[in-house]
């Protein structure tokens, strides 16, 4: 049996989860040991709902588990709550945003890599179906070179979760997946509910429209000779196949990603942050781990 704790269990991320974990046959062999939240009735309601122990602090499971899963609404939680475990070595799975600043990004990855911590995470869009298809196609370069492309996600402008930073890796992450996890600059403007993204490559620019009013998840790649486009319907498969991941690292799973791109989104939603200050282009931060 594998024993898991689940820290910030705010969002439907631990429900979901935990259903999988009570429901599906593949993985009776973990156990949810407990779970914590800053938001003590956010814990409260799963123990109600699925028996699991709830944490008075978000260290007690130190020591007693081979597995995190790490979920706070935001991200500045994230790392927080992997510290005291990263000694230890167990496999972690980290929601979005991994983190909200970029020192903080490295210094995480840093710590991961040099006890070996295998980690999995991020947004779940880049887990749907039709990214996937068009992140082969554009590997493979099918009808051409990729010349450009559209995404469009949501985003939320006004929380207490981080703000833009809140839900604004859905959409980096689809572009990442499909057009490359480094961008080298990024042009940002907001205009009422809307902020377009020109995501600048050394071939091409993409475009990502964040809107902060309903939640219709859209993605398009441009290639020389074609143009393939799908709106994305929501869908629970994310939730699956992403704790699928993780199920699989629990188990001496290799790491699908490396830290490196991991953390990607983080420099990259850094950018556009400071090009909607700046109203000008501004660079991607490069990095080294």
């Amino acid at each position: 049996m594998k024993k898991i704790a689940i820290l910030g269990c705010e969002n439907s991320h631990a429900n979901n989860f935990l259903k999988f974990i009570k429901n599906n046959e593949e993985f009776s062999d973990v156990e949810v040991v407990g779970v914590y939240s800053d938001d003590i009735p956010a814990a409260e309601k799963l123990n109600a709902m699925f028996g699991v122990p709830v944490m008075a602090d978000y260290a007690d499971a130190v020591g007693k588990i081979d597995g995190l899963v790490i979920t706070a609404r935001h991200g500045d939680n994230h790392y927080k709550y992997a510290k005291p475990y990263i000694e230890s070595g167990i496999p972690m799975f980290v929601d979005k945003p991994i983190t909200v600043k970029e020192e903080e990004a490295i210094e995480f990855m840093r710590a991961l890599r040099e006890k070996g911590v295998r980690v999995s995470g991020g947004s779940s869009l880049k887990q749907d179906s039709f990214v996937a298809v068009l992140r082969e196609d554009a590997k493979n370069e099918v009808d051409g070179k990729t010349i450009g492309g559209v995404v469009r996600a949501p985003y939320s402008a006004d929380n207490a979760y981080g703000g833009f930073y809140f839900y604004a890796q859905h959409l980096v992450e689809m572009i990442c997946e499909v057009f490359g996890r480094f961008p080298l600059s990024v042009t940002a403007k907001k205009n009422g509910k809307q902020v377009t993204v020109l995501f600048h490559y050394e071939d091409f620019d993409c475009t990502g429209v964040f809107f902060d009013g309903n939640y219709l998840y859209y993605v398009c790649r441009m290639a020389e000779k074609s143009t393939k486009s799908y709106e994305i319907p929501s869908s629970n498969d994310w939730f699956y196949r992403e704790f699928k991941e993780f199920h699989e690292l629990l188990h001496g799973g290799e790491q699908n990603i490396s830290y490196e791109e991991f953390i990607s989104p983080v420099f990259i939603m850094n950018a556009i942050d400071r090009s909607l200050a700046s109203g000008k282009e501004e660079a991607v931060r490069a990095f080294t781990l």
